[in-house]
């Protein structure tokens, strides 16, 4: 349990990309940080929270060990953390679609790879050995992992290992190395994770009202209100082209017998091919709007 049962603890990366994303949702969520001199730490002014800028990797201790609540963390690195301390205390909350990567075996380029069995004992460099030794395993291969702590991407340069597996976006430091991805062993992106430490009953509190707030962002992102008019004819072919939507409102027009007026929350993304396929059906006057906030 956290130190002060009265406030909530979350622990986020310190700088980078994923920390800029973490402040974004929490701001998106209503909570307002206070930017103060201290750049470890900061308090929410209207929500009983403080936040941890802390290393990546050491986010999932702190929520395991119950030191904070709830962390976002890139889930390479919470899958290296979990295979090496299987009893961790952390589960995950939520997928939050932001910080989206892959990890990958990369071989030289002018190196011949048959498949997977090509690793069979060969020497692979990486910083993450757990989750590369779990791949390998699950797989029969018995291969070298080599740990490096940085510039995995030098290995074969510097003759340390001909294979390296390290986290790829662009995959343009692969290739300025002169190496090409041939394995992919994980496809990673920003998690919630919450501790599952006890806590006090104030404390489960406060994360279900967070948890709510969170998950009304998320529904948001790329859910739509849509709205149309249509004849009674019509109604199951509309409604049955509405993206996402399980139980759309349907209105019966004022002074317009046999049409109706259908309102539904889409919760996938609504493309013009969308709108042409729903006026095909016998839709019209259809809008579509942004959703701000959503409470599930």
């Amino acid at each position: 349990m956290t130190a002060d049962a009265r406030r909530l603890h979350l622990a986020l990366q310190k700088s980078g990309r994923l920390a800029d994303y973490s402040r974004q949702l929490l701001r998106d969520a209503g909570l307002r940080i206070q930017d103060g001199k201290n750049d470890l730490a900061a308090r929410v002014e209207n929500f009983p929270a403080d936040l941890m800028f802390v290393r990546d990797d050491d986010i999932p201790t702190f929520v395991g060990d119950g030191v904070c609540d709830f962390g976002i963390v890139g889930e390479n690195v919470l899958r290296e953390f979990v295979l090496g301390r299987p009893d961790a205390r952390i589960e995950v909350a939520a997928r939050l679609g932001f910080g989206r990567c892959s990890l990958r075996i990369a071989a030289p380029e002018t190196a011949r790879y048959d498949g997977a069995e090509t690793l069979a004992g060969a020497r692979i460099a990486t910083s993450y050995p757990f989750i590369v030794r779990d791949f390998l395993a699950r797989r029969g291969i018995a291969a070298d992992v080599v740990k490096m702590s940085g510039a995995v991407e030098l290995a074969p340069r510097l003759g340390i290992a001909p294979f390296v597996c390290d986290l790829v976006s662009t995959g343009a430091t692969l290739e300025a190395n002169g190496l090409r991805a041939v394995e992919t062993v994980l496809e990673s992106e920003a998690v919630l994770i919450r501790t599952l430490a006890p806590a006090g009953e104030g404390a489960a509190a406060l994360g279900g009202q967070l948890m709510s707030r969170l998950e009304g962002v998320l529904a948001t992102r790329d859910s739509k209100y849509i709205m149309l008019n249509a004849s009674g004819e019509a109604l199951k072919r509309i409604t049955d082209l509405l993206p996402g939507a399980e139980a759309p409102t349907i209105l019966p027009l004022h002074g317009r017998p046999g049409h109706f007026a259908v309102h539904a929350v889409c919760q996938e993304s609504v493309f013009w091919e969308t709108l042409q396929a729903l006026k095909q059906a016998g839709a019209s006057a259809i809008l579509v709007v942004p959703i701000e906030k959503m409470m599930l």
